[in-house]
């Protein structure tokens, strides 16, 4: 079963069970995914599905931040739930450990020699890791690798 047709699924059992917060944050998702679909005529797969949601979690990450700095914790912890959900549709993260034999193996790949070639191993590292790990944590894993 495709990410696509999960979503959907998990759209008609929020709606069955009631779940109200459920529903309306896989609406808010599908949404998003219509956008996308319609501004660039494609249909998407499972990776680009992998990137919206990824996006719309990073997004309420930094509303949370903002909603707890004004001590306004009820919108704080809608946002909170809205991740919930919003992660569940991710693939599982990747240890640091992993993240850092990642970064060794593409800094052998490439070469690399220093901070003039992290824009190379970036890019291969973002193919690689893309929804599995927190490319600002990616970065600067490989900044420290680099120096």
């Amino acid at each position: 079963m495709s990410l696509k047709e999960q979503i959907q699924n998990d759209m008609k059992s929020a709606m069955k069970a009631r779940e109200t917060e459920k529903l309306s944050t896989i609406r808010m998702l599908m949404a998003a995914m219509k956008q996308v679909e319609v501004d660039e005529r494609i249909t998407l797969d499972d990776a680009r599905i992998i990137a919206i949601v990824t996006k719309m979690v990073k997004q309420r990450q930094d509303s949370v931040k903002i909603y707890r700095e004004a001590k306004r914790d009820d919108m704080a912890d809608k946002e909170s739930q809205e991740i919930a959900v919003l992660q569940s549709y991710l693939p599982e993260q990747m240890s640091e450990e992993s993240i850092v034999q990642a970064i060794q193996a593409a800094i052998a790949q490439t070469n690399a020699q220093g901070m003039k070639d992290m824009g190379k191993v970036m890019g291969i590292l973002k193919n690689q890791l893309a929804g599995q790990a927190d490319m600002s944590l990616v970065s600067s894993l490989l900044k420290s690798a680099l120096q």
